[in-house]
């Protein structure tokens, strides 16, 4: 089997004195949806935060195409091909649709942002008819779409959703749903967050189950979807 793109092993992570993360292990192969769910509070957050450079493991180690993660910076890990869209979406509110795709490319040479803004407006195009809207005055869904092409802009090699689904109402959050699988189609690697674990795991290759820090149950998304423990626990049935 080829190597994994993203590759955890046995990360510790405290804040403070609070023990977020225990011991975690889990990876990420070409062209997969893998989904992290689980409670809130759970580690899920702290986990991708962790891997994009945010926070650092206090043991364990994070790799990238090969390569170690430990003391690159959070902006040379996207150079490297990784980028994170945050929960709450954080748009530059002040700027414009079309400012902040621009701004997502701030790696990329700026010959190739034409042709990018035209995938990311041909992939949203709700974007294209606001590109001249200043973001803080776009809808949830639309600042979510923005948070999104923005992360695209940097040609990810994989590409982490923080709760995308958040605060949206339910006809938005199958619209997301529908572009992340979208995405997918097209070859991108996807590690997701997820408190919408029915969603999460209707279009995952594969899920982890956290609860406290730790992964308790991982499997296929449509095995995890049919497991009756994680059923109760996270689907409501």
């Amino acid at each position: 089997m080829a190597d994994p793109v993203l590759k955890v092993e046995n990360i510790n992570v405290f804040y403070g004195s609070i023990h977020a993360i225990k011991g975690i292990s889990f990876e990420v192969y070409e062209g997969e949806i893998v989904t992290l769910i689980g409670a809130n509070g759970a580690g899920k957050s702290t986990t991708l935060n962790t891997i994009s450079g945010l926070l650092h493991p206090s043991t364990g180690s994070i790799s990238f195409l090969g390569e170690s993660l430990a003391k690159v910076p959070p902006y040379k890990i996207v150079e490297r091909g990784l980028a994170q869209v945050p929960e709450g979406r954080r748009v530059f509110a002040q700027m414009t649709v079309n400012e902040n795709l621009e701004m997502g490319a701030f790696t990329q040479s700026s010959s190739s942002i034409p042709e990018d803004l035209e995938k990311v407006y041909s992939l949203f195009p709700r974007l294209k008819e606001r590109m001249n809207q200043t973001a803080g005055t776009l809808s949830g869904g639309e600042q979510q779409m923005l948070a999104m092409g923005r992360a695209l802009m940097s040609r990810p090699k994989l590409l982490m959703l923080d709760e995308p689904s958040m605060g949206l109402a339910p006809i938005l959050v199958e619209q997301i749903f529908a572009i992340i699988a979208d995405l997918h189609r097209t070859g991108a690697t996807i590690l997701l967050v997820e408190q919408n674990a029915q969603m999460a795991l209707s279009i995952a290759s594969r899920g982890y189950v956290m609860e406290t820090g730790n992964i308790v149950t991982t499997g296929t998304g449509q095995e995890l979807l049919a497991s009756e423990e994680v059923r109760k626990a996270y689907l409501g049935g």
